[in-house]
């Protein structure tokens, strides 16, 4: 993953780092990894107070990759959130965007109302959780009740009724402003994974596949009318074509 202290021209000295600056992501270490892959690395946010912003991520419990200064005319400050392979930067001439204009940043979590409280218990205002009104758009970006989300769609209170995966979110900003967007993604599209693997980036996103593994086997033993000792193979293969969009086993 590149990091502040790559960036050309600059001779950057660190301010403060925990963990790790630069990650292994070599594509040539990966079997996996097909030539040519482009991997989303950081995405730059514009705020105006750098530490008031270290202060809102870092308290979300997000990892702080590094923060950087150059004489005192620039800084660089690099959050990671917690399972995911891209970073955000904001800082000191980071960027010449208006603060708070980052809007539909996506952080996609496998049980969004548990990730709406963790991050209300870490001091985020966030919404409570809605859906989508279908085709139902509105252009009123500053209404409080129906600000759109998503290619300007009204939103819906409650998780979507059918509790279909890429269908429910929740919201909340910074405090300049700059908007997240918790999405609900409990299997994906086909296409949307690479098939030759299954990977989950993190404890908990594991249990939650687990949890949703043992319901549905429940259903299954239903079926047979007696315990599965199969169970493990059961669950394996349920939890491999959840994650690949492919079919699920009855």
């Amino acid at each position: 993953m590149a990091t502040l202290n790559e960036i050309p021209g600059k001779e950057i000295r660190s301010k403060e780092v925990r963990g790790k600056e630069i990650r292994d992501n070599d594509a040539t270490n990966s079997t996996s990894a097909a030539t040519g892959d482009l991997k989303l690395e950081v995405i730059v946010i514009p705020v105006t107070d750098v530490e008031r912003a270290k202060e809102f991520y870092g308290g979300l419990g997000w990892r702080l990759d590094g923060d950087f200064v150059h004489d005192n005319d620039w800084r660089g400050v690099q959050f990671t959130p917690p399972g995911s392979g891209c970073s955000v930067i904001f800082g000191k001439n980071i960027t010449s965007a208006a603060p708070g204009s980052a809007q539909g940043l996506y952080l996609i979590v496998p049980d969004v109302a548990a990730a709406r409280d963790e991050l209300r218990r870490h001091g985020a205002n966030v919404s409570e959780v809605f859906h989508d009104a279908g085709d139902v758009h509105s252009g009123d970006v500053d209404s409080e009740n129906d600000e759109p989300y998503l290619f300007g769609r009204v939103r819906v209170n409650g998780s979507d009724p059918d509790h279909r995966s890429y269908r429910s979110f929740a919201s909340f900003h910074d405090p300049d402003g700059n908007g997240w967007l918790l999405q609900e993604i409990t299997s994906r599209l086909p296409g949307r994974i690479d098939s030759a693997g299954t990977s989950f980036a993190s404890a908990s996103e594991l249990a939650s596949a687990f949890r949703r593994a043992e319901a549905a086997h429940g259903e299954h033993e239903k079926l047979l009318g007696q315990r599965d000792e199969n169970w493990p193979d059961w669950y394996a293969a349920y939890m491999v074509a959840e994650q690949n969009g492919t079919k699920l086993p009855s």
